[in-house]
């Protein structure tokens, strides 16, 4: 397969990853996939590609990419401040690169992650159904690792080859405001919602360590149970965990809150340090999110 794009620089952890493995948990193999999905899914439809195709996230410091032949491209989520030869790029909308451009970014402006799709879809190794890269048990992705200096991204046939496709500009992600619309969970704790948090360093892929106020242990054991993107569980320290992408399938620690889905997004592009607040809401309130979500990446196809 011919490659697309040529990687000179990868980046502090640039990895390929599509919608996940959900299917999988009920074999216990985790979820994965994008870890910001609105993101991923917006690149991938300014790129012209199906919502499920793999994208390469950039964390907190973004790859630099030689094109080998020209092909269109989107850059969503967090601003990394990308670049084409020098000259600074649009995010959220559709660019064209010719054979020979850079593409690179210079420092992080906000948010944590980046997407980069590209016309036709990554193309990767497959495990278990999907692309995305599992780190944990190394499959998937560019051979179950992220990007390294010189490895050759490749792309499938693309759809559709439109620059100057765009995301609303009302429509877009605001990532500045870290309050976390969740729900109330199983084994509530009221003492959660409106605390201040901060995200710490002993954080990754699996889940957030939160630092701040610890929240109390209930005497009785409980039942191990299954878990999902978005649970704020409450270890034995009384630190809040606040469960990602690679979250474990199940677990025995409570869970005093969720996330909602639509609010992951921004969970997604937190880093080291960034202060966070759960807010409580309805699900009402949380299933009307989902939809304006929904109708956000509905406008790049209509």
């Amino acid at each position: 397969m011919t490659a697309t794009l040529r990687v000179l620089k990868p980046g502090l952890l640039t990895t390929v990853q599509d919608l996940g493995r959900p299917w999988a948990v009920a074999s216990g193999v985790s979820p994965g996939g994008a870890m910001d999905r609105f993101a991923h899914q917006a690149a991938n439809l300014l790129a012209g590609n199906d919502v499920s195709a793999a994208t390469l996230e950039c964390t907190l410091a973004g790859p630099r990419l030689a094109a080998e032949r020209e092909c269109v491209i989107a850059i969503t989520g967090g601003d990394l401040d990308p670049h084409v030869n020098e000259a600074e790029a649009p995010m959220w909308t559709s660019i064209r690169l010719a054979a020979g451009d850079e593409l690179s970014f210079a420092s992080r402006r906000g948010g944590a992650r980046a997407y980069v799709a590209v016309a036709g879809g990554v193309q990767a190794d497959r495990w278990l159904g999907s692309l995305s890269t599992n780190l944990l048990v190394a499959r998937g992705g560019m051979h179950g690792r992220a990007l390294a200096a010189g490895d050759a991204i490749a792309v499938g046939a693309a759809l559709v080859e439109e620059e100057g496709r765009a995301l609303a500009a009302h429509l877009v992600p605001d990532y500045t405001d870290h309050a976390l619309p969740s729900v109330t969970g199983p084994q509530p704790r009221p003492e959660l919602f409106g605390a201040p948090y901060r995200l710490s360093p002993e954080s990754n892929r699996m889940g957030f360590r939160l630092e701040g106020a610890s929240l109390e242990q209930p005497p009785q054991e409980i039942l191990s149970f299954v878990l999902v993107a978005g649970c704020v569980q409450v270890p034995h320290d009384g630190r809040p965990i606040l469960l990602m992408a690679d979250h474990q399938t199940a677990g025995g620690y409570p869970v005093a809150a969720v996330v909602v889905s639509a609010a992951m997004r921004i969970a997604a592009q937190l880093a080291p340090g960034d202060e966070l607040r759960f807010e409580e809401i309805s699900i009402e309130r949380a299933l009307e999110m989902r939809a304006a979500q929904r109708a956000a990446l509905d406008s790049l196809t209509s």
